[in-house]
């Protein structure tokens, strides 16, 4: 009976441990665990724009209207995160459509994987332009592209690099011979050719005290499947850019040597190729040089509710290999104007076979032609993000 009493005692006295010291500790590893986390935002832009090659909008002094909706979302869960942009444009450019989505895994404070729908590591990032328009590199999927696939970053307090290997472009039908759907944000090769097996690399050294000088060079390599010959050619690229990073300037500039080797039926070209975004295709010129220069400067403000002023001029050249190919340019000039959650975009984009400024849209980026002129549109863009 004393023997049943004292273990009786001992367990009595082992589950008031438990109860004040242990448990209590539980519940503190429990608080202190960390929490899955979401952050949502997006915007909204409405869009004015003078063309000088539509005389009835010059009649009529010019069209303002909607331009895009979107919704950014952000997560993570210790390790673990996530970054999603869905946007939505009218029907006669595209709709609806994700312009980035992938989710990553941090490794530590320096290394990072991405995978799905996230940006191709080449040339300047995350743009090559401080404009609405973007420069020239855009236009030809060279400039805020994002395509299907894994990518590894490093980046540290002098040197950053990311390798990356792309299975294609954002694929929406997965048919077997179904053409690459141009509704999207960032151009692709569409057409009767497809985007398969990319290969990324970029390497960028920072200079300067802190590190306000960017030096980098980009290589990427892949196939270009084709949906008649059923055989797969090749394309590849490579850049050099510089980046200055000032506390009021900043300057860009960048070369690229771009190749594509097409297996197309012997009836079609090969030194032409299709190019699509926003719901409509149109030819690039399948081997050209790229040359980019963008200059702004910032004059912080006290104007109401703006608080600053950026001024910039963004320029680009395509030089494009074939001889009787005429080449394109490009140069916008303009301000941002920030004021709280708003930002308005004032350029004056002009363009040379451009098929976006005053060109027959489908094969400016190409052939060209000789007889163009310089266009050019003047265009107010005014955006509330959250």
């Amino acid at each position: 009976m004393k023997k049943t009493l004292l273990v009786r005692s001992y367990k009595l006295i082992l589950s008031t441990a438990l109860l004040f010291f242990v448990f209590p500790v539980l519940a503190q590893d429990a608080e202190n665990e960390e929490k899955p986390k979401l952050k949502l935002g997006g915007a909204l832009r409405f869009n004015y724009n003078l063309s000088s090659w539509k005389d009835g909008q010059k009649d009529r002094g010019g069209d303002f209207g909607y331009d895009m909706f979107r919704v950014n979302a952000e997560g993570s869960y210790k390790n673990i995160f996530l970054n999603v942009e869905y946007r939505l444009y009218s029907e006669a450019f595209g709709g609806g459509f994700l312009k980035q989505g992938w989710m990553g895994y941090k490794i530590n404070k320096e290394d990072q994987i991405q995978v799905g729908l996230t940006q191709v590591p080449f040339g300047l990032q995350q743009y090559n332009s401080h404009n609405w328009f973007f420069n020239l590199t855009y236009y030809v999927g060279l400039e805020d592209d994002h395509d299907m696939g894994i990518k590894y970053i490093h980046d540290s307090d002098r040197i950053q690099y990311q390798l990356a290997f792309f299975k294609n472009a954002e694929e929406l039908q997965f048919g077997s011979t179904t053409e690459t759907d141009p509704s999207r944000y960032s151009y692709d090769i569409t057409g009767r050719n497809k985007e398969i097996n990319q290969f990324n690399g970029k390497f960028i050294y920072k200079l300067g005290k802190d590190r306000q000088h960017q030096l980098g060079t980009s290589v990427q390599y892949g196939g270009i499947y084709n949906l008649d010959t059923k055989e797969t050619g090749n394309h590849h690229g490579f850049a050099l850019h510089y980046e200055y990073l000032g506390e009021k300037w900043n300057v860009k500039a960048q070369g690229m040597i771009i190749d594509h080797n097409l297996k197309t039926p012997d009836t079609i070209s090969d030194k032409v190729l299709q190019f699509g975004a926003y719901g409509a295709n149109y030819g690039v010129a399948a081997k050209f040089n790229m040359y980019s220069l963008a200059v702004s400067r910032s004059i912080p403000v006290e104007i109401g509710p703006i608080s600053n002023l950026e001024f910039y001029n963004d320029f680009g050249f395509m030089d494009k290999a074939e001889k009787d190919f005429e080449d394109s340019y490009m140069n916008v000039t303009g301000v941002l104007i920030t004021a709280g959650n708003v930002y308005t975009y004032i350029d004056y984009a002009a363009g040379y076979n451009h098929s976006w400024l005053g060109g027959n849209f489908v094969d400016d980026f190409s052939v060209g032609n000789p007889d163009a002129k310089w266009e050019a549109r003047f265009n107010i863009n005014i955006g509330y993000y959250f």
